[in-house]
């Protein structure tokens, strides 16, 4: 490895399949709006995938959080537990519609929601819990489902943004609850540029979830031929992804299979490379556990604090390498706080956010690459150490 080697950005998306002909074909075929041909192919690919009942396609995963925190009616008073290391809109969503949130800390191992703090934070209030699949890996859904199995009234929400064809115990991830949500931004495995999905798994929320998508109109039973015109119903949005955007999903779902092929590599080669410097070191990288498999979406490093961490974020950068931080504690928020229904103790959170280290992680990452970003890692950590 020399100091004049290209650099290695965090994140490159890829095309890895008829993107490019199929966007195309969107451009020149005379439906480029919303619920065209390469949406429906797109969202047949995640149903089977997933088993979903129905799958309406996002503009952005914040766009599918949000219809199915209107799909549950809140009422003043309601709250939604929600990881408090996890991005924004896992729980903007929900506060947006006027419930208060419960902050719930994350297990250590995952860094999934803690099903022990769940069972601490759950009362009568809470209408929806939200559990985020860090870096792809399963949290302990078997632990929030055994929570929640006397409270058929808390809908569970998976925000499913990392975990698209990861699984546990041989279900797909996206497949637990009332509702998954799906990002395709151009940070996850599978991109459009910008892009989500709703994955509905109640048959009873179907009708009312194609209201809302078709900015509260009944224009998808029209369609379907149900009804002999269309009109308003209800509230909605519009909330419905291009078709144009729809055929780059679409490209990029049939290669699911390489797509996922390749992270797994990079995540794998990460792993082995790193595993014995970690033991000998004291740092934490993913862990997976039994029955879990991962669906790839990044790989992390947990160093033994903040000090260490922060040098060797500066340190990789100087050097050509861009590693990245991660979630700020949503408790510690300007908004965290403005929204919470009461404070709640999120100790684990606080202290996984100033030693995370993510390294750069995407499909075409090369060995090579790879192992430049690993010398340089362990180059750095050491120095930190010392």
């Amino acid at each position: 490895m020399t100091e004049h080697a290209s650099p290695i950005p965090f994140n490159v998306p890829s095309l890895e399949g008829d993107e490019q002909a199929y966007v195309l074909e969107s451009m020149t075929g005379g439906h480029t709006s919303s619920a065209g041909p390469f949406s429906a192919r797109a969202a047949a690919i995640l149903q089977e995938a997933t088993g979903a009942e129905e799958v309406l396609l996002t503009t952005s995963c914040t766009a599918a959080l949000e219809l199915s925190a209107m799909l549950l009616d809140l009422k003043p008073g309601d709250t939604v537990i929600v990881p408090d290391f996890t991005f924004t809109t896992s729980a903007l969503a929900f506060a947006r519609q006027g419930a208060r949130l419960l902050f719930c800390d994350v297990e250590p191992e995952t860094l999934g929601l803690d099903p022990a703090h769940l069972a601490e934070l759950l009362d009568d209030s809470v209408r929806a819990v939200v559990p985020v699949h860090y870096a792809g890996i399963p949290c302990d859904i078997d632990g929030i489902r055994e929570v929640l199995r006397d409270r058929p009234d808390v809908a569970l929400i998976e925000d499913n943004a990392h975990g698209l064809f990861g699984s546990w115990n041989g279900l797909p991830l996206g497949s637990f609850g009332r509702f998954a949500a799906q990002s395709f931004h151009d940070t996850k495995n599978f991109v459009c540029g910008e892009g989500g999905a709703l994955l509905l798994h109640d048959p009873a929320d179907i009708d009312r979830a194609r209201v809302l998508h078709e900015k509260g109109t009944d224009r998808r039973a029209f369609m379907l031929g149900q009804v002999d015109k269309y009109s308003w119903r209800d509230t909605g949005s519009s909330f419905g992804l291009s078709d144009t955007l729809a055929a780059y999903l679409t490209g990029q779902l049939e290669k699911r299979d390489v797509i996922q092929g390749k992270r797994r590599a990079v995540f794998e080669r990460y792993l082995r490379d790193l595993a014995p410097f970690a033991a000998a070191h004291g740092l934490q990288l993913p862990q997976v556990r039994p029955g879990a498999q991962p669906a790839y979406h990044m790989f992390y490093v947990l160093m033994p604090d903040q000090t260490s961490r922060d040098a060797v974020l500066t340190d990789m950068r100087a050097r050509g390498i861009q590693p990245t931080f991660h979630y700020v504690p949503l408790h510690s928020s300007d908004a965290g706080r403005r929204f919470a229904d009461r404070p709640t103790e999120c100790p684990v959170s606080t202290d996984v956010s100033g030693r995370l280290l993510r390294l750069p992680f995407f499909n075409a990452l090369t060995a090579e690459q790879s192992d430049r970003v690993v010398a340089v890692f362990t180059d750095a950590a050491l120095a930190a150490l010392s």
